[in-house]
């Protein structure tokens, strides 16, 4: 029995020892992941700080992403008749020229009633898309509505005003459309 008693007392004293050690280490690693956890505190911190900006960078992009779509889906909306009121343009210059014709007879009198009042729809049909024609004659020059292809000396106006206007311009909403074709005094 003896020895049973000794076999346990060395078996105790064993785990004991084993405990100690263990204990140790496990201290040990306590300091290390102190020590770890102290270092990794700040890059931790740092890492969190770049994620944050990161987002707020992709916030601000998409932001900025969904504005410029807005903006051109607003444009397209608002030019969407451009292309088409660009080639009505000629037609109603070819209307107007025909409008200059003067005649004593009777049946072109007529003709051209019919042409006023055709040319008549079609602008009003522009202007409701938005279309405006440019002021020219006795206004200003402006490079960014007129387009000057004589300059000629004037009793009559000023130097930079424009004095005929050989083709109208036009606008739609706030875009230039074609500028005026124009005289301009010196």
């Amino acid at each position: 029995m003896e020895e049973k008693e000794q076999n346990q007392n060395l078996s105790n004293e064993e785990t004991t020892e084993q405990q100690a050690e263990t204990v140790e280490v496990t201290e040990e690693e306590l300091v290390q992941a102190d020590l770890v956890e102290e270092e990794a505190t700040p890059n931790f911190e740092a890492q969190l700080a770049e994620a944050k900006a990161s987002e707020l960078r992709l916030r601000a992009d998409f932001d900025n992403f969904k504005r410029r779509n807005r903006i051109e889906a607003e444009n397209r909306a608002k030019y969407s008749s451009q292309a088409i009121v660009e080639k009505l343009l000629p037609l109603v210059d070819n209307l107007d020229r025909a409008l200059q014709i003067e005649s004593d007879n009777e049946e072109t009198k007529s003709v051209l009633a019919g042409v006023e009042m055709v040319k008549r729809q079609l602008a009003e049909t522009l202007q409701n898309e938005g279309v405006v024609e440019i002021p020219a004659v006795g206004e200003a020059f402006d490079p960014n509505l007129h387009q000057a292809v004589v300059q000629e000396a004037s009793d009559e106006f000023e130097s930079g005003i424009v004095t005929a206007e050989f083709q109208k311009g036009y606008k739609l909403h706030d875009r230039v459309i074609r500028p005026s074709m124009v005289k301009v005094a010196e």
